[in-house]
């Protein structure tokens, strides 16, 4: 059973999910939502900043930008991918984040809608994080309340993943209740598709170590098909994917009794 929150913590758990979904918050808004003065919301926003979880703006409050990205902030294909559907990808993110409960044990793939799951998971405790993510472990590295386990391996250009026979061996040692992919495409007949071989290898131990398998995945990527299989799609548990997916790009999932979940 879970423990009941205090008020303080409800409202500190309401922010920070606005937060994560919206991308962005003002004391006014906050304020008239939970019915409490601005200065009750300053107050929350000043201990929350405090604790590392978001950035206090003039007005409201922004997310943390992690320092880990600023050297490839330039140059880097995920901060390319990362601006793509980004308001789609902090919903499914965010979806997805409420199906942790606290204490399980969990794995998260590399990319861009999965690293949208970690920034969720800050108000869960005693969760056990297994990924192949440099970013993902450094953005949950300030958590004294969680643990976070590792792949080895070779890094992977700048998508921050790792990568290669050591990166399959070290995660096949850890069994997980979720594991949480994202994909290059998805299609029914096809199945869960990157264009980087080398990641498809290790998501696809991960996979295989995990109770219940979620894919997460704007609209961009149903119907698509990418150059490697990661996992044959009649065989995840759900797709969380966004508002945008129409009717028509569901119902090929749907049919093979594949449950969908639009955010």
């Amino acid at each position: 059973m879970e423990q009941e929150l205090s008020t303080e913590e409800f409202r500190s758990q309401y922010i920070l999910k606005e937060l994560l979904a919206t991308g962005q918050v003002t004391v006014e808004n906050l304020a008239k939502e939970l019915e409490v003065s601005p200065s009750t919301i300053r107050r929350a926003l000043r201990e929350l900043e405090e604790q590392g979880l978001l950035r206090r703006t003039h007005g409201g409050a922004a997310p943390v930008e992690p320092a880990l990205y600023e050297p490839f902030r330039h140059v880097s294909s995920f901060g390319e991918q990362e601006r793509q559907c980004s308001s789609e990808k902090r919903r499914i993110g965010l979806a997805a984040a409420e199906m942790i409960a606290d204490g399980e044990v969990i794995s998260i793939g590399a990319g861009t809608t999965t690293t949208q799951i970690a920034r969720g998971i800050r108000h869960r405790k005693n969760i056990i994080v297994v990924t192949n993510a440099v970013n993902i472990a450094m953005e949950l590295s300030h958590r004294g309340d969680l643990k976070v386990f590792m792949s080895g391996g070779f890094l992977s250009g700048d998508w921050f993943a790792l990568v290669g026979p050591t990166a399959i061996q070290s995660v096949s040692e850890m069994f997980v209740d979720k594991m949480f992919v994202g994909v290059d495409g998805i299609h029914a007949e096809s199945g869960l598709t990157t264009n980087y071989p080398e990641q498809a290898a290790i998501h696809r131990q991960m996979m295989r170590q995990a109770r219940q398998r979620i894919v997460v995945a704007d609209h961009r990527k149903l119907g698509v098909i990418g150059t490697t299989l990661i996992w044959p799609a009649n065989e995840i548990d759900l797709l969380i994917t966004d508002k945008g997916a129409t009717k028509a790009m569901l119902a090929p999932f749907i049919s093979k009794g594949i449950k969908v979940q639009k955010v």
